[in-house]
């Protein structure tokens, strides 16, 4: 499981380097892929493949699912990081996702996510006040 959020920089190639208590995981190759809410999502290969499958069982009659798996895969790359943990990001992600110098990499269990750092702290501001005043409700359901 990811967890944690920590500090890194871009480097003038896109090319980052992955948290330390992160690379054993990603070592054998990691897959970057646009997230809806406008960061970039790294998961390790076999969890992209998991997660593929998944959506292949969607209707092919439903516009939505066409159009969230379309632009899923189209936006997706193969990566291997190097030897000192580093992995290039493409342009065009880190274009969707407004990746400045700084970012933050954040773990999100089966995935890793990455943030332009300035983008990360206004929508953690904002969701903390709102994860602080849930009732849990919805938690509930997901154990049921």
């Amino acid at each position: 499981m990811f967890l944690g959020a920590h500090q890194h920089t871009l480097d003038a190639k896109g090319r980052v380097i992955l948290p330390a208590r992160f690379r054993e995981r990603l070592a054998s190759g990691l897959v970057f892929a646009p997230s809806q809410d406008r960061c970039i999502d790294v998961f390790p290969l076999t969890a992209f493949e998991r997660r593929v499958e998944e959506l292949s069982t969607l209707p092919r009659e439903d516009r939505e699912a066409r159009r969230y798996l379309r632009v899923l895969l189209a936006g997706a790359h193969e990566e291997r990081p190097d030897a000192q943990g580093r992995v290039t990001i493409p342009a065009r992600l880190r274009d969707y996702a407004g990746l400045a110098r700084e970012v933050t990499i954040t773990g999100a269990g089966a995935k890793v996510e990455i943030w332009d750092r300035e983008t990360w702290e206004v929508y953690l501001a904002d969701s903390e006040e709102v994860f602080a005043n849930l009732d849990g409700g919805f938690a509930s359901q997901a154990t049921s």
